[in-house]
């Protein structure tokens, strides 16, 4: 499969796009947040 057509999301904490990788494959579903950086700043979403 190439680069263009890998699925995206979009990360609550810095608003950037994300590709698939393969460590996702299986809890693709789950995942929020583009790094673990991410992860661990959530408490900074401004609602």
């Amino acid at each position: 499969m190439k680069k263009q057509h890998l699925p995206h999301k979009t990360c609550p904490v810095c608003k950037r796009e994300f590709s698939w990788r393969k460590k996702w494959k299986k809890v693709w579903e789950e995942v929020k947040y583009c790094s673990e950086r991410c992860r661990r700043n959530k408490t900074s979403i401004s609602i």
